[in-house]
């Protein structure tokens, strides 16, 4: 048998190299990806919608014009924002899993139910149609980051978030790449509703089988890979299985707090870009560069397909960084979340000076700007964590409730702004916008951003416990991340294969 000689207190056994938390994640990457091919689906077929010339002419075809385009595709924000914060708390209540299973089951329903409703209403019914997918995708995100606080183990946070996240560019990518050929086809742009629609029930049905709010709700986990879990997370986040109720949610401390604040800004600088530039490709692509529907669907998930690359990518870098003494966790997401908000403020600003005879440049340009930004991942995005792990859904449900506030405006502005769909001196001033509030965004991060975890993450004695968290938190940040609060360092794999007694 084989003991650790690092150790005072005994080796540690290391998980198998794809454990029961990577399927979780598998799980959550396709959840992710069905939950935004439903909610990015209307920025193309709308196209078809709209000019039945450009897709299948045995359908009907809606003659809007661009202030109400604009509302139809603001209203899911409204239906959005209204449940972010009640999905936090109810995340931590009952569970990620059962939030996240309502979640896409609602807007798999509303999906399927769309063509009919768009027949009979129009466009007034299909705003009341996306506002009730938008409330039923509202606690999707916090439900995600619910799940990651419990699954992820401290060092791989950023690499397993990555993943998991990166199904939002899987499912737009596949979504945005099929809906012009959807369109053109028999079946008509309806299909570009059925479709994911179906998609998304079939993933309830997996997830009600294999899905788990937490490791120690799972049964199929190995003891090795629960202790790796939960060792990590001891001294950070509160167990589901001890028997105590859950913790009060500091609010009051939450609002005061300045990383938090921050966080919060950051995010919504980030929202206001990633919707700008998910939203109106499509239309750009059309009026000023003169894309059919068919290459407008395929250059329009070019930069999400490279987007999904690039975040996977990035996945294994997180792990190199986070579980050697490379950088601290603030340096590195303060690293990474610069190049994903910084970068693009150069490429949007020269974007604006593009002409219809570049168009090559500007889907360059498009694609890059939008496949950087996917290091945000391992920036703000999983800060959260970072700052609260007790509390992670509900700072997100704070935080993504703002953000998504500039996804209802940025539409409304653009259809403000751009009075002349096929005028690029009006999208000028939209691609100036956007850059400017990517750059004070990350500006504020670098100044005022922190990945410590924060005092009111614990159930605590006012004085007396902030005094010792706060001196934990000097100690922690300086500390490697691979190491726990015993000193022990995980033994190499080739050990772990041994059992101990």
């Amino acid at each position: 048998m084989v003991t650790s000689r690092r150790s005072s207190k005994g080796a540690k056994l290391l998980p198998p190299t794809l454990g029961r938390r990577h399927f979780q994640c598998l799980l959550l990457f396709v959840g992710f990806a069905a939950a935004f091919a439903m909610r990015v689906n209307l920025s193309v077929a709308i196209v078809a919608m709209m000019d039945r010339k450009t897709a299948n002419p045995d359908f009907p075809e809606y003659h809007w014009s661009e202030e109400i385009k604009a509302r139809i595709l603001s209203s899911f924000f409204w239906g959005y924002i209204c449940t972010q914060i009640p999905g936090g708390i109810l995340a931590r209540r009952f569970g990620g899993k059962v939030m996240l299973l309502s979640s896409i089951s609602i807007s798999s329903t509303m999906a399927l139910l769309t063509p009919l409703g768009v027949q009979f209403g129009g466009w007034k019914l299909l705003c009341f149609m996306r506002f009730l997918q938008g409330f039923g995708q509202g606690v999707t995100v916090p439900s995600m980051h619910t799940l990651l606080a419990k699954w992820a183990p401290v060092t791989e946070r950023g690499s397993l978030a990555t993943y998991s996240y990166s199904g939002s560019q899987f499912g737009t990518v596949i979504m945005l790449a099929s809906s012009g050929v959807l369109a053109s086809s028999k079946l008509g742009w309806p299909s570009c509703f059925y479709i994911p629609g179906s998609l998304g029930l079939l993933w309830t049905v997996l997830w009600i089988i294999y899905g788990a709010s937490s490791p120690s709700e799972c049964t199929k986990i190995s003891v090795a890979e629960r202790e790796l879990i939960e060792g990590s997370q001891v001294h950070t986040v509160k167990s589901s299985s001890d028997g105590k109720p859950n913790l009060p949610v500091p609010w009051r401390r939450i609002f005061t707090s300045v990383p938090f604040l921050v966080l919060m800004a950051t995010h919504c600088a980030s929202t206001w870009c990633f919707w700008t530039l998910l939203t109106q490709i499509p239309t750009y692509m059309k009026s000023v560069l003169g894309k059919d529907i068919k290459s407008n669907a395929v250059l329009s998930a070019l930069p999400y397909f490279t987007m999904l690359i690039l975040g996977l990518a990035c996945g294994p870098l997180s792990d190199f960084l986070e579980k050697g003494r490379h950088l601290s966790a603030t340096t590195s997401r303060k690293i990474f979340n610069t190049i994903g908000q910084w970068v693009p403020v150069l490429t949007l600003i020269w974007l604006g000076y593009i002409t219809r005879d570049q168009a090559d440049l500007a889907v360059f340009l498009l694609t890059f700007t939008v496949s950087i930004s996917t290091t945000m991942h391992l920036g703000w995005q999983v800060n959260h964590i970072d700052l609260a792990p007790n509390f992670a859904g509900t700072l997100v449900s704070l935080t993504n409730c703002a953000a998504n506030v500039c996804s209802i405006i940025a539409p409304l502005v653009v259809g403000f702004v751009v009075t002349d769909t096929s005028n690029p001196h009006q999208w000028r001033i939209i691609f100036f916008i956007v850059a400017g509030i990517n750059f004070l965004g990350n500006l504020m991060f670098i100044l005022f951003g922190t990945a410590k975890v924060q005092p009111w993450n614990f159930e605590h004695d006012p004085v007396v416990q902030d005094t010792k968290v706060a001196d934990e938190e000097k100690a922690s940040e300086l500390k490697p991340l691979n190491e726990d609060e015993d000193g022990d360092v995980p033994i190499t794999r080739a050990e772990s294969q041994f059992s101990l007694n």
